[in-house]
């Protein structure tokens, strides 16, 4: 059915991207608007929002295209909230690394160490899988969205992980590199059993907080809504068909592998402050997760995987560190550089032209490459 569709593939995809030649640095702001307003014009996007952080001092550029209601036209909120989807994974990661730092959670403990008995399957066994593998999408377990009856409903942890482990696993633990949401849904109850509080409260304790994210949150239980000023979000089966509203909806079963709700500059900030040397994460935690290995489908051929980070090269050298998200109505694509610019871009809808994202990607890398 459509809701299952669009589950399945709303924290799953990110496009692959080859960044485009080299060029010489330009003057950020026209540049940046005129993409962001191709994406419109172009790519059928109803709304795109941008925000630029740049080098000196943390300043922020926000730009915005499009209307974030169809039905209305009412102008895109500057700064909007959206939801992130699979950026969610890297909080998730970061705090699961601050228990690593805190000594309360090995990165090469099994999973049983902390659930015992609770991850078995065809070919799964959470005595052979370790925390490590979860975050590095290593472990094998297939992922929970594969189902395609999964309903956009309420959802405990528990039952997104029964719901993978009705399926074979997909590989042996540390032979490869492969995609899925169980990984973080799994790290998600380490984390809850570790500290004996909900992943959400200690998302909000140990980031949101501590790093004054204002317009961050982990929607609670049946909450459907998004709090802020914020685009719609749309839906549609297949090119041409019509746009569906999908803004409310709820995001429980994308839990620790998708279900925050933020802002641009938001996860400009987050990025940038995961960077930064004891900020978020001890020095020994931060170069466990900036350590990388290749990464397959859905991502480009030069991108790595780290602990719940993915580097991606820029046309202009260097790499910046980030995520991306997909979500039901909302795609997300940023990151940050080591030398201090961040920049993501959301859209509101997932596309279902192929070529559709590769351009918010590459929007990115000239956000990221341009001087400004």
């Amino acid at each position: 059915m459509a809701a299952a569709a669009a589950l399945a593939a709303g924290i799953m995809t990110l496009t692959a991207f080859t960044p485009p030649p080299a060029s010489p640095p330009a003057p950020a702001a026209p540049q940046i608007q005129r993409s962001l307003n191709s994406l419109v014009t172009s790519n059928g996007f109803p709304a795109a929002l941008a925000a630029i952080q740049d080098r000196k001092g943390g300043h922020t550029r926000n730009y915005t295209a499009g209307v974030a209601d169809r039905t209305t036209k009412a102008k895109v909120p500057v700064d909007g909230q959206v939801r992130i989807g699979s950026n969610t994974k890297t909080f998730t990661a970061v705090v699961v690394l601050q228990l690593v730092g805190e000594g309360r959670v090995s990165l090469d403990a099994m999973i049983d160490t902390y659930l015992p008995g609770l991850v078995r399957g065809d070919g799964i066994d959470g005595s052979h899988i370790t925390v490590r593998e979860l975050l590095q999408q290593t472990s094998g377990l297939p992922s929970y969205t594969d189902d395609e009856d999964l309903e956009p409903r309420y959802y405990e942890p528990r039952d997104l992980l029964d719901r993978a482990l009705k399926h074979k696993a997909d590989f042996a633990p540390g032979e490869k590199w492969g995609y899925s949401n169980t990984n973080y849904v799994v790290a998600g109850l380490i984390v809850q059993r570790v500290t004996g509080r909900p992943l959400a409260a200690e998302i909000d304790r140990r980031i949101i907080k501590k790093i004054g994210l204002r317009h961050t949150y982990f929607p609670a239980p049946g909450d459907p809504t998004i709090r802020e000023p914020h685009p719609q979000g749309y839906y549609q089966d297949a090119a041409g068909a019509p746009l569906r509203d999908v803004t409310e909806m709820d995001p429980s079963w994308a839990g620790a592998a998708g279900q925050l709700i933020s802002t641009n500059s938001d996860l400009n900030r987050f990025f940038s402050a995961l960077l930064e040397d004891g900020r978020l994460l001890p020095a020994a935690q931060l170069k466990e997760m900036r350590t990388t290995v290749p990464a397959g489908a859905p991502f480009g051929p030069n991108t790595r995987y780290g602990l719940g980070l993915l580097s991606t090269p820029l046309s202009c050298g260097g790499v910046y560190w980030g995520h991306g998200g997909s979500f039901p109505g909302y795609e997300t694509r940023g990151g940050a550089t080591d030398k201090g610019r961040a920049a993501n871009v959301a859209v509101t809808l997932q596309p279902t032209d192929p070529k559709a994202m590769p351009r918010v990607e590459a929007l990115v890398d000239k956000a990221l490459c341009s001087a400004g």
